[in-house]
């Protein structure tokens, strides 16, 4: 059959077409993946050039040997050496950390951080703000402020961890407000950004507490356990006697002395079943020999968790001895209190 015949029918003339526009594609595709290899290989060629060059100029400053005279910085240098800069820092405390910041300031680059932080995309600020908080630079103060207030989370957390190594009091004031009312941040990165401002945080969470309403109390008092705060002891009596069960339960989690057992004993009977189960907890902590009838008690409980919780806190007492829980064990009469108190001390039993 003659080739202008074939093609003369529009179906066969439409498949030709379609697989040529196809076949281009495909071979435009193929250009388009062999150029962004040769891209990233071009990259990664000239960060391992990078490393290679100042690795050894900052672990010589690491062990106080750093150069007289610095090699100029190059412009395309520079993100795989600050990248290794806060890689470093991430690992390093007191003189090293110190003096791969004066190596960095030598260099200039805590101007350049600081351009990142206000002119980057979203990856250089995220970078800027790390770089600014490892060299506690104050001059960023501001523009972190203006970044920490931002929607995107990562940036925003990352420029409120920037501004307490800045400055972890002034920090604190500022934070301890938001963080409290930033519901959607989790409780884990907030303790873990304020962990260095745990003094300061602590003083302006016991002026905030007092005046916070229940909504908001909860969130409060789960940041001051995430810290290991010790409230002070008005503030942790009033919210145990709240009558909101997310208050008390929050309070009860809070309570690291033995000042407000005697509410704490008397949670125990509480009606809610999470109620219980936190006033157990806070009785393993703080509690006496003689709250060990309390704990023993509670082994009957119709709810599993606070039977278990229960028993724990009995292996926590520090007035209780293994042998002393073993006699206990063998003497209870309800089979579900004796099973579950065996359960504990078999989990508990040291390798």
């Amino acid at each position: 059959m003659p080739a202008s015949s074939t093609f003369s029918d529009p179906f066969i003339a439409a498949a030709v077409w379609t697989g040529l526009a196809a076949l281009a594609l495909t071979l435009l595709l193929s250009l388009q993946i062999i150029g962004m290899r040769m891209t990233l290989s071009r990259r990664q060629r000239a960060e391992a050039r990078a490393l290679a060059r100042w690795r050894p100029l900052l672990n010589a400053a690491i062990v106080g040997d750093a150069p007289a005279t610095l090699p100029p910085l190059l412009r395309a240098d520079r993100l795989p050496f600050l990248r290794l800069w806060v890689h470093l820092q991430g690992s390093l405390r007191g003189e090293a950390g110190e003096a791969l910041n004066e190596f960095a300031r030598r260099l200039g680059l805590d101007e350049d951080a600081r351009t990142m932080l206000a002119r980057g995309r979203r990856a250089a600020r995220l970078l800027g703000a790390l770089v600014l908080g490892h060299l506690r630079d104050r001059r960023a103060w501001p523009e972190l402020l203006r970044l920490a207030d931002q929607a995107d989370n990562t940036l925003s957390l990352t420029a409120l961890w920037a501004l307490v190594r800045i400055d972890p009091e002034a920090a604190a004031e500022y934070l301890a407000p938001m963080f409290v009312e930033r519901e959607d941040w989790a409780l884990s990165h907030v303790a873990g950004i304020l962990q260095q401002a745990s003094g300061p945080a602590a003083a302006v969470l016991a002026r905030l507490l007092p005046g916070l309403d229940e909504a908001k109390l909860p969130r409060a008092l789960r940041i001051a356990e995430a810290l290991r705060i010790t409230l002070p002891h008005k503030v942790l009596r009033t919210a145990l006697a709240s009558a909101a069960v997310p208050v008390v339960i929050a309070a009860l989690r809070s309570v690291l002395t033995p000042d407000t057992i005697d509410q704490v004993r008397a949670l125990l009977a509480h009606e809610e079943w999470q109620v219980r189960v936190q006033a157990a907890r806070a009785l393993g902590r703080v509690g006496e020999r003689a709250d060990a009838d309390r704990l023993v008690a509670l082994l009957g409980d119709p709810e599993w968790w606070v039977r278990y919780r229960a028993a724990q806190a009995l292996l926590e007492l520090p007035s209780l001895r293994r042998a002393d829980i073993e006699a206990l064990c063998a003497s209870l009469t309800d089979r579900f209190a004796a099973d579950m108190l065996a359960q504990v001390m078999a989990e508990n039993r040291p390798a």
